[in-house]
């Protein structure tokens, strides 16, 4: 069982998007299911509204869930199995104020030293931790061995018991962490592999030990992808408008196209350009590049632009709100643009009443007025001829007011490639 855990506490970068898309095509090769949890626990910090953002999101890619687990409603499975845990003495009641933890942390600092806490309640005897009436979290027991786990990308893994030190699992307020919830909920839920972003490796041996401490003896797979960076090779920042899965959809780029890319990405793909029920026949999640990926919007803008091209009429009408008869002069704009929006206007533009051209005028509205009368021509050559012969204009003061009529622009591709998708609709055109 593969799932997707996201947080609706901002809109949905892109990176989170990559994890999305790789575990539903996992999920699609083994057959083993998919499920998405909104991780809803730091109440602070959700926005509303953004769990349907999510679902909207996936449902463009076409990701659909299995099961959708909402992780604020498994509250009293956390307390339950933190009490667990206490009872067992795999964990311990912490009354250390953050004030004190502060300071420990500043005199490791000072030492320059990293800090680690030092145990002090962890010693602290039953009776102790029963006559104190101080608020306490609950933390998990340091481990005493190696955590030790095989990544599908990264390889074999270990992180010594300082490293993963006595954590925080149950706040003083009894809610639990982060580290907690995330992996009672992957064993509650039945996930079996995890592929996430490579800043979550360091909380992988917690979570085992966590289901370790538990008894849990199912066994976790997991993929960390490397992080991606913009095209200045820094880390994608959340304030950078391409990191929002949003921000690409106001631009006009498409949801096969941004899966494509994102597969793409630090990947050895058979062909550049496919989709993502393409990529479940060849996809393999240990071919990941371990370095991290450049995410250049230029080359997102040719990916759009070769599936606008292969889109098929039902889409385009779709995408462009237009009649299917003209997907073909949408798709013949691509060699203009490949972003929607900006196609769109100029397919729209041609069908839009006209504005002569001020150094144009009069020719405009000579070549408006024979074009309205002119017999219908199947080609262009024959269509110009005719015109030209009518109205007596050539060179430039016959075809810039002719390409400002025909499209509402004095540039633009040749006007002999246009004709033939357009010729039909002149009657509608000319006005």
């Amino acid at each position: 069982m593969y799932r997707f855990a996201p947080s609706p506490t901002g809109d949905m970068h892109i990176g989170n998007l990559r994890a999305a898309i790789f575990n539903y095509i996992c999920s699609l090769q083994d057959k083993s299911g998919f499920i998405l949890r909104i991780e809803d626990t730091d109440k602070e910090r959700n926005i509303e509204g953004k769990e349907k953002d999510i679902l909207e999101i996936l449902s463009k890619f076409g990701i659909k869930p299995k099961q959708i687990y909402i992780q604020s409603e498994n509250l009293k499975f956390h307390r339950q199995l933190a009490s667990k845990l206490l009872i067992d003495k795999k964990a311990f009641a912490c009354f250390c104020t953050e004030e004190e933890l502060e300071a420990k942390k500043q005199k490791a600092k000072e030492q320059g030293v990293a800090y680690r806490y030092d145990g002090t309640c962890e010693r602290l005897s039953d009776a102790e931790v029963l006559n104190c009436e101080k608020p306490f979290v609950i933390r998990m027991k340091k481990p005493t061995r190696t955590m030790s786990f095989t990544d599908a990308i990264k390889g074999e893994l270990s992180f010594e018991p300082d490293a993963v030190d006595s954590f925080v699992i149950m706040r003083a307020d009894k809610t639990p962490t982060y580290n907690f919830a995330c992996a009672v909920d992957d064993m509650l839920e039945g996930v079996t592999f995890v592929i996430r972003g490579e800043d979550h490796v360091s909380n992988t041996p917690k979570q085992d030990l966590i289901r370790e401490g538990l008894g849990y003896t199912g066994k976790m797979n997991y993929a960390h992808l490397p992080i991606l960076l913009n095209i200045e090779g820094k880390k994608m920042s959340k304030r950078e408008n391409e990191s929002s899965v949003k921000w690409l959809f106001e631009q006009g780029f498409l949801p096969e196209a941004i899966a494509n890319y994102l597969i793409l990405l630090g990947n050895k793909t058979p062909t550049e350009i496919f989709t993502i029920e393409d990529a479940v026949k060849w996809f393999d999640i240990t071919k990941i590049s371990r370095s991290p990926a450049r995410f250049d919007v230029k080359k997102l803008e040719q990916i759009n632009r070769e599936h606008i091209k292969l889109a098929s009429k039902e889409r385009i009408k779709e995408i462009f709100g237009v009649d299917e008869s003209k997907a073909e002069l949408v798709k013949f704009y691509t060699q203009e643009s490949s972003l929607v929006p900006e196609i769109k206007a100029k397919v729209e533009a041609i069908y839009s009443p006209k504005i002569a051209p001020d150094e144009y005028k009069n020719e405009f509205e000579i070549i408006k007025k024979a074009a309205r009368n002119l017999k219908a021509c199947e080609t262009f050559d024959e269509f110009k001829k005719e015109l030209m012969s009518v109205t007596n204009l050539k060179g430039k003061n016959f075809f810039m007011p002719l390409r400002a009529l025909l499209t509402n622009d004095l540039h633009g591709p040749e006007l002999s490639e246009l004709y033939p998708l357009i010729k039909d609709d002149l009657a509608k055109i000319l006005i």
